[in-house]
């Protein structure tokens, strides 16, 4: 028994932030944004909400899409680097809000990949678990309360989101076909918030110092972008015996519209076999790639049968993909 994405859904805050009203607070045009990464505007999520509130709100539709009662969950997995608390997991915060009592519940961390890592791991577990059929994997990230505005090359990036999909059995034929996670930890730098943790706990001293804040070297983690993307998909095609001609949709991680457009072109990937989301709702990290999935079910729609790549690349550095063929047909899943 295969399993795969039955339901999707997601959600993003209504308060919209566009280049113009981001630009005084960076010190660029709203022009000099949009010509270097491809974003209009972005959300950012309402001063009450936390995370686990957007990712309340994604799992509650992507239950509805399942026709799936909460009840019959057995894993709830949410992907996120911005947890509402250092503990508990924020998954069980979201365990609650949807009603999943029986639900195993937890959180992965691999920051903009942590979706993809998190929807590996709950399909290991349920096949892994012969008395086990339902996963809710979340991404999910408030990001626009750790950025530096002062850095304009990573804080006009970022927004805030929730995604989820339901997993669950989808025959023999169908569902996750097969994934690839890689990581290099000799590039933790690359992206980072050094404050916060056992080895640097917060203090007002290190808050003044804006080491609470992310910080990203843009430069290296394109140049990562650029050489891992055409490696990791190649691997991940090689394995299933299959090539780029093969493949209806690539759901990326939205990092910038620029260098994601750049970098599945050189990799072979037509522009119309990539759906992005980034120019309306900016990169929002974790929950970037089920956003984007969900909106892509409801704006091209996707036919039962096809092949779609996800694949995310975040910090650690980290980067991962999977490959499903989609199982599902009607409201929600085969028409926009």
């Amino acid at each position: 028994m295969r399993y795969g994405i039955i339901g999707t859904g997601s959600y993003l805050p209504r308060s919209v932030v566009t280049n113009e009203m981001l630009a005084p607070r960076t010190g660029v045009t709203a022009e000099w944004i949009a010509e270097r990464t491809g974003i209009s505007e972005r959300r950012f999520a309402a001063s009450g909400q936390a995370t686990s509130d957007l990712a309340a709100e994604a799992a509650k539709r992507a239950l509805e899409a399942a026709d799936l009662p909460a009840e019959l969950l057995d894993f709830v997995v949410v992907g996120t680097s911005t947890p509402d608390f250092p503990q508990p997991a924020t998954a069980v915060v979201v365990q609650s809000a949807v009603g999943a009592d029986r639900a195993a519940a937890f959180d992965v961390n691999s920051v903009c990949t942590s979706f993809v890592y998190a929807l590996d791991t709950a399909r290991g577990l349920l096949t892994a678990d012969s008395n086990a059929r339902y996963a809710l994997v979340i991404g999910a990230d408030i990001y626009s309360r750790q950025l530096d505005f002062g850095d304009h090359r990573s804080a006009v990036l970022f927004g805030d989101g929730a995604g989820a999909v339901v997993l669950g059995p989808t025959g023999e034929e169908h569902g996750m076909l097969t994934s690839r996670l890689v990581s290099d930890g000799r590039l933790q730098e690359f992206v980072k918030v050094a404050g916060g943790g056992s080895r640097n706990p917060l203090t007002p001293a290190s808050l003044a110092a804006g080491e609470g804040l992310f910080t990203m070297q843009g430069r290296a983690v394109r140049e990562y972008v650029e050489t891992v993307v055409p490696d990791l998909l190649g691997t991940l095609l090689k394995e299933a015996d299959l090539g780029i001609d093969d493949i209806d949709l690539v759901v990326p991680h939205q990092a910038n519209a620029v260098l994601l457009r750049n970098t599945f072109t050189a990799a072979g990937v037509p522009p119309e076999k990539l759906h992005l989301t980034c120019q309306v709702y900016g990169n929002t990290a974790a929950a970037s790639i089920p956003v984007t999935l969900d909106d892509a079910i409801r704006t091209r729609g996707i036919e039962r049968d096809a092949l779609i790549v996800l694949l995310g690349i975040g910090g650690g550095m980290s980067a991962g993909a999977s490959l499903h063929r989609w199982a599902g047909s009607g409201a929600g899943f085969g028409a926009p």
